[in-house]
């Protein structure tokens, strides 16, 4: 599949300019690590301890990076945790883990590595997550009806932003589920260490760690091969790894390759623009000499096509590379870890085609720079303290080249964003401290100062007819002092009661808030063509920005009870939530299409909102025995309503009630499952974007896989039952006429082979 046209010239390398004040704090952060940890008094006491890391200072656990740490080609969570690999202290057992956070390993995504491209689709597990439908491989996560940069995204560290007007690669994108070693979703209040300038929750993933041989042991090498087959549009992809390694060097690659034609509903019909190729390759190189830990990491995607079927353009090249280094350490007072980071992306659209003929190209190249400095200093058993510093530098050029004989695109090359910057100096201080065995506290404040700016603009032309009314827009644009300076803080709070092993309380307030994007600001265009041209809801609707919006402030209060039996023979957790945004930016309307039926104008927009939900998740051992192995049950389900505080009116694309239940069953190399996935009709939808109501329904899928020494094998049924249905928030078919919204797909079987060396 190609487009007609691919562009290939993009716009010149943006400059990185970094601000003074960047210097100056960390300077201000190392002085106030090394004071805090002079002033530290350890303490005997008999609470437990939390979990540190120190070379001197006593501590009830030991990290593995000292210890002997054998060659593994399939790493677990912990191993991703004790080397260093993950992006926080997720397998920590203090208060810094919420009861809200849920954490996949590799086992349980290699599962369904056969049945998805995308990344994001892993996330489904968690409860209160659910995922906007985009292209094949780069869905939008949503959590507890907060979506797309509202949540964080931190993949290996790195915050990469969605360098395209529609959002079509967004951070998920740059990572294949085959590469993905563990994921940690945070659904509820989530402390300020894990993340500023978002209001819901945060996503942590990680690709796969390095390994390292035990002491004498001399190199190691290892790898694996697999390879994956979908019915449903024809998709096949492979996936390689391969390392080697001593006890104080490895060198790590990981490769993949994943292709799909247009999948079939279920009533047989093909469905349009569903199809894309995608691969993405990193090389890894790590370093240990006893505590300490050097990684660096370089990366490089290429997505010649990929396509939208609820957007007007379709991506016919993404092309991205990145680097990322890390280093951590412990040290007499504490723990150290610093990271900086690097990518780059150049991104175009057009139309492919099935979508329509001729050519319209757009270019854009993003630059994400940054680095993360933070230090955990053990004050006593009882308290431990958290405090951080980041920088994250976004630039953005977006232009439109001119299309010679179509009258109303030429002469000029139309820019969207010209230069535009988006920095953000962050800093966090967190204190953790167990008061009592049964009661533990976090507190957590953070500031954020987003710097944000961009040049001067220009329509396809500047004088006639045809050039209005993009030529005004652009002069009255070009006219405003565009700088603008945000100055964000936040605040955590979270008790957590545990009375009994077999019960915990958690209860927590977060003040979070989130300044606009790029495109939310300083997008200005007001012709109907240019206004559709950015938008990544999927509702084919056209959007324009407003320089003056507002931060976003999010007030979140959620209480999280977990119960569960004497011997973990079955676990149930519930999590009421509530959460208040001023400023939330929406939109308001500002006009109708004169061509095509169904379709508004609207402006972003600060209004206030409200959203509240319910989150259920839990297990039940049924059975286990050698003879016949485990049998259990596993379920979630999640449900969040979401209204403009103003008006009344619902927000966009809030799930209804929705939950997955799965018989599993376990006996020596075999894996089975039986999931049923159930989503009830969505009747609250935003009438101000002529979002459409969609019918509830249930899927079927079954699932096996048998493990032996070298060699895994998968196979699955996605919709057994072929049924046609609707997904809440795949958002409008383009090829639909009248409106309607897009189908989801029909029945898959799927097959997937792993061979291990």
């Amino acid at each position: 599949m190609c487009a007609s046209k691919r562009p290939q010239v993009f716009a010149r390398p943006i400059p990185v300019s970094i601000r003074p004040a960047t210097f100056v704090a960390v300077s201000t952060l190392a002085l106030f690590a090394t004071a805090s940890a002079s002033n530290a008094q350890q303490t005997t006491t008999e609470l437990p301890a939390l979990t540190v890391t120190t070379t001197k200072a006593k501590s009830k656990v030991t990290p593995k990076s000292k210890q002997a740490n054998p060659v593994s080609a399939e790493p677990n969570a912990a191993d991703v945790s004790d080397n260093s690999q993950s992006n926080d202290d997720s397998a920590s057992t203090g208060i810094s883990v919420p009861l809200t956070t849920t954490q996949i390993n590799r086992q349980e995504i290699q599962s369904k590595v056969p049945q998805t491209s995308d990344t994001a689709e892993l996330l489904r597990d968690a409860p209160g997550v659910s995922i906007f439908k985009a292209g094949g491989v780069s869905g939008l996560p949503v959590i507890n009806g907060l979506n797309d940069d509202r949540v964080k995204v931190l993949l290996n560290g790195m915050v990469v932003s969605s360098a395209c007007a529609n959002h079509m690669n967004p951070p998920l994108s740059y990572a294949d589920p085959s590469q993905i070693a563990y994921v940690e979703v945070v659904t509820g209040v989530t402390p300020v260490s894990k993340g500023g300038d978002s209001l819901g929750g945060t996503v942590i993933v990680e690709t796969l760690p390095p390994h390292f041989t035990g002491a004498g042991e001399g190199v190691h090498t290892a790898g694996s091969v697999s390879a994956f087959y979908r019915s449903n549009g024809d998709g096949v992809g492979t996936a390689v790894t391969a390392h080697a390694a001593n006890n104080t060097v490895s060198v790590n690659y990981a490769g993949a390759w994943t292709r799909s034609g247009n999948y079939e509903d279920g009533r047989g019909n093909e469905v349009l623009s569903s199809e894309f190729e995608a691969q993405n390759h990193s090389v890894q190189l790590a370093v240990r000499n006893g505590g300490d830990l050097f990684t660096l990491q370089g990366g490089f995607q290429n997505i010649p096509y990929q396509a939208y079927v609820n957007q007007y353009m379709d991506m016919v090249e993404n092309k991205a590379w990145f680097l990322n280094a890390r280093y951590v350490t412990s040290l007499d007072w504490g723990k150290l870890d610093a990271r900086v980071f690097y990518q780059n992306t150049r991104h175009a659209m057009d139309f492919l085609e099935d979508k329509q003929p001729g050519t319209m190209p757009m270019l854009t190249e993003g630059q994400d720079v940054g680095y993360v400095v933070k230090a955990e200093i053990p004050l006593s058993e009882r308290d431990l303290l958290r405090v951080g510093n980041e920088f994250h530098h976004q630039g953005l050029d977006d232009r439109w080249p001119p299309v010679p004989g179509s009258m109303m695109m030429e002469p000029d090359t139309y820019w969207n964003i010209n230069g535009g910057t988006r920095q953000r100096l962050g800093t966090f201080v967190e204190w953790e401290r167990q008061w009592a065995p049964a009661w533990s506290t976090l507190l957590g404040v953070r500031n954020d100062m987003v710097w944000m700016d961009t040049g001067d603009v220009q329509a396809y032309c500047a004088m006639g007819m045809m050039c209005e009314p993009d030529a005004s827009a652009a002069a009255a644009f070009n006219a405003l002092d565009r700088s603008r300076t945000d100055a964000n803080f936040d605040v955590t709070a979270l008790a957590r009661y545990t009375p009994s092993a077999t019960e915990n309380y958690e209860f927590g307030y977060a003040r979070k808030t989130r300044s606009p994007n790029l495109y939310e600001r300083y997008t200005w265009g007001r012709g109907e063509m240019a206004m559709t041209m950015t938008g990544w809801f999927g509702d084919l609707n056209g959007y324009v920005g407003d320089p003056d919006l507002d931060p976003e402030v999010a007030h979140t209060a959620s209480f999280t009870a977990g119960w569960s039996g004497a011997r973990k023979g079955w676990e149930f957790k519930a999590t009421p939530y509530y959460t208040y945004v001023e400023d939330y930016i929406g939109v308001r309307k500002i006009g109708d299409s004169m061509m095509m039926p169904d379709v508004v104008f609207l402006q972003f927009a600060n209004h206030d909102a409200e959203l509240y939900g319910l989150n259920l998740s839990g297990s039940l051992l049924l059975a286990e025995s050698s003879q016949f192995g485990r049998f259990a049950l596993t379920g979630v389900a999640s449900y969040v309503h979401g209204e403009n505080a103003d008006t009344g009116v619902s927000l966009y694309h809030m799930m209804p009630w929705n939950g997955r239940l799965a018989l599993t069953h376990t006996l020596g190399g075999w894996t089975n499952s039986i999931e049923v996935y159930a989503v009830a009709g969505k009747h609250n939808v935003d009438t101000v974007r002529n979002e459409m109501e969609t019918g509830g329904y249930a899927l079927l899928n079954l699932a096996t896989s048998y493990e032996w020494a070298n060699a895994r094998i998968d196979l699955g049924i996605k919709n057994v039952l072929d049924t046609y249905f609707e997904d809440p928030l795949a958002g409008h078919y383009y090829f639909a006429s009248p409106r309607d919204n897009v189908p989801g797909e029909g029945r898959s079987f799927n097959a997937g082979l792993t061979v291990k060396f």
